[in-house]
């Protein structure tokens, strides 16, 4: 119900390029946001997500976040996850044209879930360097073995909780975090925290599920009102935050 109400209030609000004069974001908005190009990597995402939903692996699920609001039991379907929790056709094709547009080369996901997001991202730049956290070490291991079928191999997965695991990377920053998991106020924003001695200018921060609850719209209302942040993107489905200095401090929502 939360979610409905707040996707009701953000279309009240949100506008498309033409409610945009920041150079910099009305390309952003129109060249990456509403590329309607069919990217090859299309076809490919969605042969993925298809061996994804037609998976009958059964997997022993260790949960250190909010969990899924549909799947409650340890042991979870990778088919009825894919359908329910894994990133949707709609994300994996923005996280390809946000990482295709930007030309990440040094990148963090914070969630790799089944490697939906971690695929997007891979085939948008193969040559970059992909890091990506899973709690779940069944989970995590599921995806290694489904990206390596895919040869994808620029891709360095680790397991741990995200608090533990962030402190010991050795990356001194990153082009581009991708927040995919742990929906909950406090430990998003300690994440969020976590990783600031990790940006550059041009490093851009993507939050998922920023209407999963009201604590998550609360934690994206926090982190566009820090000091650091200088621009922001909410299309609902996700939010996209820039460090650039030269920027003046300014938030967008934008329909997709």
């Amino acid at each position: 119900m939360y979610q409905i109400k707040a996707y009701i209030k953000f279309l009240s609000k949100a506008s498309n390029q033409h409610g945009v004069h920041s150079p910099f974001v009305y390309n952003f908005v129109t060249k990456c946001l509403y590329n309607k190009t069919k990217f090859d990597a299309y076809k490919k995402l969605k042969q993925y997500k298809k061996e994804l939903l037609q998976s009958n692996t059964v997997l022993q699920i260790t949960d250190l976040g909010e969990g899924s609001k549909v799947l409650d039991a340890n042991q979870r379907n990778v088919g009825k996850m894919a359908k329910t929790s894994s990133s949707s056709k709609k994300d994996s094709e923005l996280l390809y044209r946000l990482s295709d547009y930007f030309k990440f080369k040094t990148v963090l996901e914070l969630g790799t879930s089944l490697g939906m997001g971690t695929y997007a991202l891979s085939l948008a730049n193969p040559t970059s360097k992909i890091i990506t956290i899973e709690g779940c070490p069944n989970t995590s291991r599921f995806a290694q073995s489904q990206l390596k079928n895919h040869h994808i191999g620029n891709v360095e997965f680790l397991i741990g909780n995200f608090s533990n695991t962030i402190l010991t990377l050795q990356n001194n920053n990153f082009d581009f975090i991708f927040f995919d998991g742990h929906h909950n106020k406090e430990a998003t924003i300690q994440y969020f925290e976590a990783l600031l001695p990790k940006i550059h200018n041009e490093t851009v921060f993507v939050f998922d599920d920023i209407y999963w609850s009201e604590g998550m719209t609360e934690a994206w209302e926090y982190i566009k009102n820090h000091n650091a942040v200088t621009v922001t993107v909410d299309v609902f489905l996700l939010g996209v935050v820039f460090f650039r200095k030269e920027q003046a401090k300014e938030h967008f929502k934008i329909r997709l």
